[in-house]
């Protein structure tokens, strides 16, 4: 079988669970490689996502690893046997691929997590305000290059899985572009605060406890909890953290952030009033 050019972050986060697995219990590399009758350069294709895994050999694997966990066993087998060539697929060629990761890893959550400083969440944004966000970069993005990252956010935006937002009020503050720009934006979010599956938080310059809220993240839920994910800002790019030690850092972190935060009522009211202002 072919080696993939360019593995998902998905199909790298697989392998990165064989791994663990395997180091948990003990084996080389070489030593699994036998137990499936390859050699240690696949098992390092498998482990790296260049080369997938039957679910099979998946299994296989697990049990002479010593792995007992058979929801968290199940969960890496539907992520070897996916074979969903979602939306974002169209963008291939013309976004980074941090921006199909980021879209693949929303589409495959069982809920978000959002901590957003200076901007609001890409999920919550009108086109006008991704627009005016892209339009910043610098280097300078070609017009078909910015149409196409402004595309791609409105099409994350689609699915409605369970969303937890908490916003600082410096972001809603901050003209991305101009008043009318901002006073749509500010819409849009009491639009969706009023959904079911969004609740929206906010922390207002004068609440106690900003520390806790000094950093922008989005947290994706997995199937199992060591499946989920954090996503951080880079500047070349979004950053995947998956280690179980930072992630229970971030699970920590966010309930501070929202026990520092008002709640959605009074939060939709703040919003309401800073629309006034405007």
């Amino acid at each position: 079988m072919a080696l993939r050019r360019e593995p998902t972050a998905r199909q790298v986060r697989l392998g990165g669970e064989l791994r663990r697995l395997r180091e948990a219990a003990g084996l080389t590399a070489r030593e699994a490689a036998a137990l499936l009758g390859t050699g240690r350069v696949q098992m390092s294709h498998i482990e790296s996502g260049l080369a997938g895994v039957s679910e099979e050999r998946l299994r296989r694997l697990a049990s002479h690893y010593g792995c007992t966990d058979e929801k968290f066993i199940n969960a890496l087998v539907v992520m070897a046997t996916d074979r969903v060539r979602g939306w974002w697929e169209e963008y291939r060629g013309q976004l980074p691929t941090s921006f199909l990761d980021l879209a693949e890893l929303e589409y495959h959550a069982a809920f978000l997590r959002d901590v957003a400083i200076l901007y609001v969440p890409g999920r919550m944004q009108t086109e006008d305000y991704a627009r005016a966000v892209f339009s910043s970069r610098m280097p300078e993005l070609t017009d078909d290059e910015l149409e196409a990252r402004v595309s791609h956010r409105m099409a994350r935006q689609e699915s409605a899985v369970p969303h937890e937002v908490v916003i600082h009020e410096a972001a809603l503050r901050i003209r991305v572009s101009d008043r009318a720009t901002s006073k749509d934006q500010l819409a849009r979010l009491l639009e969706l605060s009023e959904t079911d599956h969004i609740t929206l938080r906010v922390i207002p310059f004068d609440l106690d406890g900003f520390a806790k809220a000094s950093s922008t993240m989005t947290y994706a839920g997995g199937p199992q909890p060591r499946l989920d994910t954090v996503v951080r800002d880079a500047p070349h790019g979004s950053v995947f953290i998956d280690s179980e030690a930072q992630l229970s850092t971030y699970r920590t972190n966010f309930r501070k952030v929202e026990a520092a935060s008002l709640p959605p009522e009074p939060s939709r009211a703040f919003i309401h009033q800073l629309t006034k202002e405007l």
